[in-house]
């Protein structure tokens, strides 16, 4: 199986027809099997907002949460949070998610780290606290520090610590160097999911952190080529994953939304358990 989905649900026009307004949930679930929500990252949210959303959409519509701030180590360069607080968060969290795992509509817990979450012995144990922590549930991981991927032969170690722990590496497409940012590293590390998150290719909007940082980065609108060639990439993780996720976050244009229409088009997907469409009345 192969799905696609964008970030949050609200900012797509595209999947409105262009009305300068919200998408709802319900909207958006007409067209995408799958959403990421990053709304958990800055504050849990209660069990009951997780059972709105839940209510919003078809038996089977699928969620990717990203794990909180603190559960991540954003926290680290400004008030870390000590052992307790951060075992806290973890329980917070699960606690939270409940009823979308009761009723398998939680595709994976996203860990996306921060740039400065080195490969250290530290973090490399601290991976596997998270699985602890979060034990039977899926995890994804991405990382932003190039250092897990800068030696040659790293790849293949890191790939064989993530399968060990029962862990999605994400194949990441956005801008790197030396200093931040990851190359894109096809990996399959669990049988059941390989997910693929598009940040686009803006390297001076992403490396260039001013007062406009968080709204450009983005800004990228993916090329019919280089669709073409995302296709043959998801088509090759297919061949060694049971489901293929494909995420959107090129938003900052309002890009996400006709660059996933496009590529379901390019792949030929239809997928049955979508909302009802609204129909114009005549």
């Amino acid at each position: 199986m192969i799905t696609i989905g964008l970030t949050t649900w609200k900012e797509h026009p595209a999947l409105i027809g262009g009305e300068d307004r919200p998408v709802t949930l319900s909207e958006y679930a007409g067209h995408f099997p799958v959403v990421e929500l990053d709304t958990p990252f800055y504050g849990i949210p209660r069990q009951s907002t997780v059972t709105n959303w839940q209510a919003a959409v078809p038996d089977g519509f699928q969620y990717i949460l990203k794990a909180n701030q603190v559960m991540t180590q954003h926290d680290q360069r400004s008030e870390p949070a000590t052992d307790a607080e951060r075992a806290t968060a973890f329980s917070q969290f699960r606690e939270a998610i409940h009823p979308l795992v009761d009723h398998d509509q939680l595709r994976t817990v996203l860990f996306q780290f921060p740039p400065y979450f080195n490969r250290t012995t530290a973090n490399i144990q601290y991976l596997r606290d998270v699985r602890v922590q979060m034990g039977d549930l899926p995890v994804a991981v991405e990382f932003r520090s190039p250092s897990w991927f800068e030696e040659p032969g790293m790849t293949a170690d890191v790939t064989a610590y993530l399968q060990s722990l029962r862990m999605t590496n994400v194949t990441t497409d956005e801008p790197h160097n030396l200093n931040n940012g990851i190359p894109l590293v096809e990996t399959v590390t669990t049988p059941d999911l390989a997910v693929v998150r598009l940040h686009g290719r803006n390297e001076q909007g992403w490396f260039n952190q001013g007062a406009s940082w968080r709204k450009t980065r983005t800004l990228y609108k993916y090329s019919e080529e280089e669709l073409q060639a995302l296709a043959d990439l998801v088509r090759r993780l297919a061949t060694q994953a049971k489901d293929v996720c494909v995420i959107f976050n090129n938003n900052s244009g309002k890009d996400a939304a006709p660059n996933a229409l496009r590529l379901q088009a390019i792949l030929g997907l239809h997928w049955d358990n979508l909302a009802p469409q609204q129909l114009d009345l005549f």
